[in-house]
């Protein structure tokens, strides 16, 4: 009931009752990607499921999926593995080579992976909005690397959901284009709120003093950054471009803060590769011609972002050692996320005439572990490296590293770290033989 009867009578693909019988083209051995974040096809992810018994080394490409994933239960893994190119909080208990993997990339180049026939797709399951009057269905809160399967996979399998945002932009697929589909009615995915800790809110503030009006921003999700937009309320014709947003900017939107008027590169226009939020966001984005959203191999180009002027970056990471390394994608060598577009935003923005990449982080973890280290935990990866880094915050204060020697460096990172561990991080720098004496550094609050 969700096609207008001027394209029901057009229509190709086979709309199946159950979903078992939609994604009964999938076959052992298929390369399948999914789609991710709020647009994970869970309801298609179940009928696949069913068909566990029947399909053997199934391998599935995605993004962070939401929700209660069937197949990272352990039962299936005779039938599916996945090969991730981010590793999300759901999939972390189960990760093990082989089984639940992980594909180092930056965000920007995996759809080339798709296009260029590195990782060749035998089917996409997707999750879309309805058609409209002409038959142009989108793939709603997630374009990312979605267009470049949808584009490339030979065969395309959807949930058609009315309750799935009409975003405009590179989204668009026509029904013609999709070969097996269902219609549900299933809730989107939302992602809440986090509480702020007075530790994240100072690091808010710092960073808010980096951000002139006019600036053009780049945040992700989570409690840093949605502290950081927090602060940025009193700011004038602040733009947005950025792989993803949430609440926090849609306040910033509504207040007035964000008009996206500066920007060179879409002006006038919030825009981004995916969406999580509320159903708020979700209703805000809905068939609204300031909200676009493109393929992430555009959206995160380097050479498009610094296009636009006062780009500011701010990226979280796991550690940073006493050179300005970066490690954002695991403990050690454990996988707990990926690289994402941390590099591809940090370049940009670094390359933006005015531009500030910032890496913002907690001093400590929470089970007391200091992020400031002398050396990166062994088997951690280099997400960031000390050549991109210009700036470097903490709860107590900014490290600007940019230009900086290896002393300099350590000193300024040093001074933003935690006052009972700066002592023990001076005297690991001198062991580690990095330019400069000893010193007692004042623990200051």
């Amino acid at each position: 009931f969700f096609f207008p009867p001027c394209v029901r009578a057009v229509l190709v693909m086979r709309v199946h009752k159950l979903a078992s019988e939609a994604v009964a083209a999938i076959q052992s051995g298929n390369r399948v990607f999914i789609h991710g974040g709020a647009a994970t096809p869970l309801t298609l992810l179940n009928g696949v499921a069913q068909r566990a018994d029947s399909l053997k080394n199934v391998e599935f490409h995605h993004l962070h999926l939401m929700g209660n994933v069937p197949f990272f239960d352990p039962k299936y893994r005779q039938s599916f593995h996945s090969s991730a190119f981010f590793v999300g909080a759901n999939m972390r208990p189960r990760f093990e080579p082989g089984y639940m993997d992980y594909i180092p990339c930056f965000l920007s180049e995996i759809p080339q992976l798709f296009r260029s026939g590195h990782c060749p797709l035998d089917a996409a399951l997707l999750h879309v909005s309805p058609p409209d009057a002409h038959g142009w269905c989108t793939l709603g809160t997630s374009v990312d690397i979605a267009r470049a399967a949808a584009d490339t996979a030979k065969t395309i399998i959807a949930q058609i959901n009315p309750n799935m945002p009409r975003v405009l932009g590179d989204g668009v697929i026509h029904i013609n284009q999709i070969h097996h589909a269902i219609e549900v009615n299933d809730p989107i995915p939302e992602d809440k709120r986090p509480v702020l800790s007075e530790e994240e809110k100072a690091i808010a503030r710092y960073c808010a003093a980096l951000i002139p009006d006019g600036a053009t921003l780049q945040m992700g999700i989570g409690a840093i950054p949605d502290a950081v937009l927090s602060e940025l309320k009193d700011r004038k014709h602040l733009g947005i471009h950025t792989e993803m947003w949430s609440d926090g900017a849609l306040e910033l939107m509504e207040c007035g803060a964000v008009d996206n008027s500066r920007k060179k590169l879409h002006p006038g226009r919030t825009v981004a590769a995916f969406i999580i939020g509320s159903r708020k966001v979700y209703d805000f984005i809905d068939n609204n011609p300031s909200c676009i959203s493109l393929d992430v191999a555009y959206v995160n180009a380097p050479w498009k972002i610094c296009r636009n002027p006062d780009v500011v970056a701010v990226n979280s990471a796991v550690e940073v050692d006493l050179t300005g390394q970066v490690c954002a994608d695991s403990i050690g060598s454990r996988i707990i996320s990926g690289a994402g577009g941390q590099v591809d935003f940090i370049r940009g923005a670094s390359l933006s005439p005015g531009g500030k990449p910032i890496i913002a982080l907690t001093s400590r973890a929470k089970k007391g572990m200091s992020r400031i280290v002398p050396m990166l935990k062994p088997g951690a990866g280099v997400v960031t490296t000390r050549c991109h880094v210009h700036y470097v915050i903490t709860e107590f204060g900014i490290a600007h590293l940019y230009g900086r020697n290896l002393d300099q460096r350590a000193r300024a990172l040093i001074a933003i770290s935690h006052p009972e561990e700066r002592e023990a991080l001076d005297k690991a720098r001198h062991s580690l033989h990095l330019p400069g004496k000893p010193t007692t550094v004042a623990a200051t609050a």
